[in-house]
């Protein structure tokens, strides 16, 4: 947001404040001031008039001109094509530093030249065409000779300010003077425009019909063009300081009134409307989004905020114009710019953050504006539409506010401030509470007790506001977000002793990889993604890992351990707490007690990590295609399933140039903490057997764990699989190898007794799965 001190002094008195006071006031009211910079023209440039232009004699494009500067005439060659007799003009006088350079009197193809005729770059200014720039009285009464430096707009102070978002109402000069007014103390200047006698009424030539309960409210004005509108040098200068200078004489007019009091103008061609008719008859209805709609015989002419059908615009031909100033509510505007796919985007930026809502000050101030040129026929009075919402109105109390600020302020100042705010108050009985009704140009910022008091704090000044030593409460801040952070960190903790390397990336996903990979997408589609790779929510964290594993491998690395934690998303766009794991290529780096031949990583080895990382769980049958169907498995603990585990398939593997790799996601919030029961240890000596069962191809281990179980032996402390082994002679079958341990908390066991409880298990696996021997 571009602002001069001269664009600000039309709305408030700052003719006592210098640079300085301006910027540190803004800066303590919460606008951020990014740069701030004198704009003032060199000494020794004064106001001249051009009384004689003859071409030069040696020069296709030069001229020979006669300048007036009021003690004398200067002769000047000028080169500028739109020099002319009969206009002032800014003259740098011999010794006038122009930028670098010093001017003097010279020589230029055998005729003297006296000075030099400048443009607006020339002088440091903005751009506002390709000549020399010519003055008129909108910078104040011209006076030949008079230096240009002691005109304001010539000797004005720059600034340029940063705004959050939500600060909408300062995207204009009267809205940031509104807040200085408020800080300084200051009376905001009241817009003078009187209607014009003798004209022609709007309601002769424009009729409105509308729905109910609008989101958006609008005045309408019409006006004609007499003759050929000139813009005067003032608006020029500063239309061009902001960038937005047109070729479009009365769209340079709505621009600058926008800026100069943050209103919406859209500007309509009558004769396009209405070719052959005197009258026009504008329908507003309220759409499906909550977004408005106007349309004239049933043909949509603009979307409220969003966007104006090119038909309707006006052009350089333009003879009558119907002005439309309006305003939406922004969130209306969030939820309904993504169902239409033309956009002004200097009109959504304004709409889409609040734009000014007192229109009545938005159309005085431009047809103020205009009524200076008398080649504008203003017709008298407006049609509008006033808002249909009530006011926000929060409940507050003198002392909640005085706590939260952290210091004593009278309620006269706290009443004082919000009234010069715009707030409207209704106090109680008592005085020490009151009703707030929330002003229409902040109701989408203004929400609760705390937004009333940043107001407040703002227009104090945090300097302002007594330091007091910090109080120290212990408090227990033991509740389930710090349990959740422990139980991520103790996760991340383990995983980095098991040596494992954290990644971080992006919540965002290539939709196609996700696909490819065959995880569902979301559907909520981004619009204007980040790049043509992250278009799409994640849904998980196993295409960043293998990215990174890639990205490794390219770079030489053999040995890679990676794991991840953060948010994914499921297809509905609803969002979890995930880990995952990757480990690819060998189980360690090249050493001397591998004779640098390490072995590739295997899946039991992958199984231990993990098991390392959460504790013991359980595995059963899953079906992931882009998992090896030999290698991978749904993790379960506690009879619940957390996420799953495998090998990457091979063709995956070998497109992301990768060697063999397992990985592993689980869900955070379905990884619950254990309870850590102590149990009594036996301090007598354990028995361990072996047994080797012929177990067919298709068998699953689960039911061979089951059927252990389900004996439910005192004695047996442990068992576990030690071995997997097939050869031709097995054929259809598989050798697999379990370990039992046994001990007693009492006393030693024998080797009887430890027989009694293998044949129950050898019975057992006969009788319920019949299993044999090997």
């Amino acid at each position: 947001m571009i602002l001069t001190r001269t664009w600000l002094n039309e709305f408030i008195e700052l003719e006592n404040k210098d640079l300085n006071d301006i910027t540190n006031a803004l800066n303590s009211i919460g606008i951020e001031v990014d740069s701030a910079r004198s704009l003032r023209v060199a000494d020794k440039v004064v106001v001249g008039f051009v009384k004689e232009k003859i071409k030069h004699e040696n020069s296709d494009k030069l001229n020979i001109c006669k300048v007036d500067i009021g003690d004398r005439d200067l002769q000047i060659i000028c080169g500028a094509s739109n020099v002319d007799e009969g206009q002032f003009v800014a003259v740098a006088l011999e010794g006038a530093m122009i930028g670098d350079i010093c001017i003097k009197r010279t020589k230029i193809r055998g005729v003297v030249s006296e000075g030099m005729i400048c443009s607006s770059t020339e002088l440091n200014l903005a751009k506002i065409n390709d000549g020399i720039m010519v003055l008129d009285d909108s910078i104040g009464e011209l006076e030949l000779g008079k230096e240009l430096n002691s005109y304001a707009i010539f000797n004005d102070d720059f600034l340029e300010v940063e705004l959050t978002p939500n600060r909408g109402d300062c995207l204009s000069i009267y809205g940031i003077a509104r807040d200085l007014a408020v800080f300084f103390n200051e009376n905001i200047k009241k817009v003078k425009f009187t209607e014009p006698d003798n004209t022609i009424g709007i309601g002769r030539v424009l009729r409105l019909s509308s729905d109910k309960d609008l989101n958006s409210i609008f005045n309408f004005r019409v006006v004609e063009l007499k003759g050929k509108i000139e813009l005067s040098l003032l608006l020029k200068l500063r239309l061009a300081t902001i960038n937005a200078l047109k070729d479009n004489v009365v769209l340079n007019y709505l621009a600058y009134a926008t800026h100069s009091v943050g209103v919406i103008f859209n500007a309509y061609d009558f004769k396009a409307l209405e070719p052959n008719d005197e009258e026009i008859s504008l329908k507003i209805s309220k759409q499906e989004h909550g977004e408005t709609v106007i349309s004239c015989k049933d043909k949509v002419i603009s979307v409220a905020g969003i966007s104006q059908e090119s038909f309707a615009k006006i052009t350089d031909d333009t003879s009558m114009i119907i002005i439309e100033a309006q305003y939406s509510f922004p969130d209306v505007i969030s939820n309904a710019k993504n169902y239409y796919k033309n956009h002004d985007n200097d009109m959504l930026y304004r709409s889409f953050r609040g734009s000014e809502t007192d229109l009545d000050l938005g159309v005085k101030y431009l047809l103020s504006v205009m009524s200076k040129c008398p080649d504008f026929y203003i017709y008298t009075s407006s049609q509008h539409i006033p808002f249909s919402k009530e006011q926000t109105e929060i409940k507050i109390n003198i002392e909640k506010i005085n706590k939260l600020i952290g210091s004593d302020i009278d309620k006269n100042d706290i009443v004082n401030i919000l009234k010069r705010l715009g707030f409207e108050m209704v106090l109680s009985a008592e005085g020490h509470s009151f009703s707030v009704k929330v002003p229409y140009y902040r109701h989408h910022d203004i929400k609760n007790l705390a937004d009333i008091c940043e107001e407040i704090m703002r227009m104090i000044g945090i300097n302002n506001i007594k330091s007091k030593p910090l109080e120290f409460a212990e408090k227990i801040n033991i509740n389930n977000t710090y349990k959740t952070y422990k139980k991520l960190l103790s996760l991340r903790q383990k995983a980095v002793h098991n040596g494992y390397f954290e990644t971080v990336h992006y919540v965002l996903d290539s939709k196609e990889e996700l696909e490819e990979l065959g995880f569902e997408t979301v559907k909520l589609e981004l619009v204007n993604p980040i790049t043509k790779e992250l278009n799409s929510l994640r849904t998980t964290l196993i295409n960043h890992l293998l990215h990174s594993a890639s990205y490794n491998t390219s770079n030489s690395k053999k040995s890679i351990k990676l794991f991840e934690s953060g948010s994914s998303f499921d297809a509905h766009a609803n969002e979890f707490s995930k880990i995952a794991f990757l480990s690819s290529g060998y189980k360690e780096e090249a050493k001397i007690s591998n004779k640098a031949k390490p072995d590739l990583i295997d899946f039991y080895t992958f199984l231990t990590d993990i098991q390392n990382i959460i504790g013991n769980f359980d595995l059963k049958l899953s079906s992931f295609g882009f998992l090896s169907p030999y290698e991978q498995a749904f993790v379960y603990k506690n009879n619940v399933k957390i996420g799953f585990i495998g090998r990457l398939h091979i063709k995956i593997e070998d497109k992301r140039s990768l060697l063999k790799t397992y990985v592993c996601e689980l869900d955070l919030s379905a990884l619950k903490d254990e309870e850590k029961i102590a149990k009594p240890y036996s301090k007598f000596p354990a028995i361990s057997r072996d047994i080797s069962l012929l177990v067919p191809k298709d068998f699953g281990y689960e039911r061979i764990k089951n059927c252990i179980q389900d004996l439910k032996i005192d004695i047996l402390s442990d068992f576990r699989l030690i071995d997997l082994y097939h050869d031709e002679s097995l054929k259809e079958f598989y050798s697999l190898t379990i370990n039992f341990t046994f001990q007693n908390l009492d006393k030693t066991l024998e080797d009887s007794e430890v027989a009694v409880v293998m044949d129950r298990i050898i019975t057992s696996l006969k009788d319920n799965l019949n299993l044999d021997l090997r």
